[in-house]
């Protein structure tokens, strides 16, 4: 099974494989910068609203200039409404705003602005990490597991993760739920690259069945 396997995980990566920071126009690095963009587009994906809205918001926010923990802090909660709604983000834009301002004042207060610092607070254990990114308003369990899936990318301590909904699309493809023979399925390909496209997978059916018409399974 595992050259049937092999095939579907290139297939699902070759046209799916990209990573949703990639989407929203975010050259993730390890500093303080993208990875606050990481936060909020992690924030933005968590909520009950098309994929699509939240990565057009991100973009819009950042736009706006509010791409760094200290300007979104500074910003009046109507500047952060305004740029949500300009991102198509109008159903939960008013309690966003709020949650944004706070979220944006609990990392400068605690953390520096530098999510490096929360980091090693957690000692780079994942379990810990993902308790402390829920302390952020509005980043509950499905926020954190957007976080950290996209960034090992840059946070490689914590690959390969591959949360619930990575491993409901790999159960939409018959493929094995174990994150460590996933990774080995996908050979060179980033964990958070095959993270993204197995969550594309989970979300949308028709992603699903393109990978498997093209691995022929």
């Amino acid at each position: 099974m595992a050259g049937r396997d092999e095939r579907v995980v290139r297939a699902l990566v070759d046209v799916h494989g990209r990573t949703y920071a990639e989407e929203a126009g975010i050259r993730l690095r390890d500093t303080p910068q993208p990875l606050y963009r990481l936060l909020v587009l992690a924030h933005l994906l968590s909520a009950r609203i098309r994929g699509s809205i939240a990565v057009a918001t991100a973009r819009a926010l950042h736009e706006a200039g509010l791409r760094d923990p200290r300007r979104m802090a500074a910003a009046d909660w109507q500047e952060r409404v305004d740029a949500l709604g300009r991102g198509g983000y109008r159903r939960y834009d008013e309690r966003t705003a709020t949650q944004l301002g706070t979220e944006a004042e609990l990392l400068i207060e605690r953390w520096g602005g530098d999510l490096r610092r929360l980091r090693a607070e957690a000692g780079g254990e994942i379990p810990e990490l993902r308790r402390l990114l829920q302390e952020f308003p509005g980043v509950g369990p499905a926020g954190a597991d957007i976080f950290l899936r996209e960034v090992q990318r840059v946070w490689p301590g914590t690959a390969p993760y591959l949360d619930a909904k990575a491993l409901q699309g790999a159960r939409r493809l018959e493929l094995p739920q174990d994150p460590d023979r996933l990774a080995g399925l996908a050979g060179r390909t980033e964990p958070a690259v095959l993270a993204a496209a197995l969550v594309r997978a989970a979300v949308d059916g028709k992603v699903a069945e393109d990978a498997l018409d093209r691995a022929g399974s």
